[in-house]
């Protein structure tokens, strides 16, 4: 998998989740950089990689993936070791919806194009951030009503799945923003064993080439 490659942004929470599964899987990508508050993401170059202007990208030979959710499950799929779905399909389906929490409740109303869009409405930067911490406080509700009735130590169980591939980078949001984790016991201690390992730590959006 070495020609493969993975367009992303060190603080993009979607790219963080590629990296990690890609780490999980000890497969290597080539990694191009797309700076989205420059705006890289908006002019033609990148337009003509990717017509949605977003991040991740995936090119691997003659197949292109857009979303993060897609690129991992195709890893999964064509890597198939060590697993990143559970065994059972209660398990997956439990996987994928807490998954899907993050990536489709929480992620996209806090994505910096909808946040930009509220700084073209007039919006300021206390009311934006106030924006973003309410719809992760509402999302890691659900997802620690749903991880309360789950064995630990990752969501489910010891192996890290797809839903704690999704909870991490959004953690890592929630302190961006000031969200106080006290109330969301099990997430904090799920974040806490990705934080053993390298897979995950090797991802975080500091230690990537493009960090600023």
């Amino acid at each position: 998998m070495s020609d493969a490659v993975l367009y992303g942004y060190f603080r993009s929470s979607a790219a963080y989740r590629v990296r990690i599964a890609l780490n999980l899987k000890g497969l290597s990508a080539e990694h191009r950089f797309v700076h989205l508050r420059k705006g890289e993401q908006t002019q033609p170059a990148y337009r003509k990689v990717n017509p949605a202007g977003l991040v991740p990208y995936w090119i691997d030979d003659d197949l292109e993936l857009a979303q993060s959710i897609a690129i991992i499950e195709y890893l999964d799929e064509t890597h198939p070791k060590p697993p990143l779905l559970p065994p059972d399909a209660k398990g997956r389906a439990i996987a994928r919806e807490i998954a899907l929490v993050v990536a489709s409740d929480i992620h996209p109303i806090g994505n910096l194009r909808v946040l930009n869009r509220l700084t073209g409405m007039g919006v300021d930067e206390a009311t934006r951030a106030a924006w973003s911490k309410h719809w992760i406080e509402t999302g890691f509700e659900a997802v620690e009503a749903r991880l309360a009735h789950l064995p630990g130590p990752f969501a489910l169980g010891d192996q890290p799945t797809l839903a704690d591939i999704c909870i991490v980078p959004q953690v890592f949001n929630a302190r961006r923003f000031g969200v106080d984790l006290a109330p969301y016991k099990r997430i904090v201690a799920l974040d806490a064993a990705a934080a053993q390992l390298e897979a995950f730590t090797a991802a975080e959006p500091g230690r990537q080439p493009d960090a600023e």
